[in-house]
């Protein structure tokens, strides 16, 4: 009888567990309109600097433009 009860409480958690994942993942669909990346916030080039101590850090936005076209999505096989 304990055996039958653990393996029917596995089962039951199982499909809970399923059906709680499908709706959370159903909720949450794929936003087509979101951007790709996010907004670099000094875009123009110049980057920006900071000095303390005696040294100086100047840090610039990794993203340059291209003139590729974006990905939009991708597949995997």
């Amino acid at each position: 009888m304990r055996v039958l009860l653990l393996k029917a409480g596995a089962t039951a958690l199982t499909v809970i567990a399923t059906v709680a994942s499908a709706l959370y993942v159903s909720s949450h669909l794929k936003n087509p309109t979101a951007p790709l990346q996010p907004s670099v916030l000094n875009a123009n080039g110049n980057g920006s600097a900071v000095s303390a101590l005696g040294g100086t850090v100047t840090v610039g936005p990794s993203v340059r433009p291209g003139n590729a076209q974006p990905v939009t999505s991708t597949y995997a096989s």
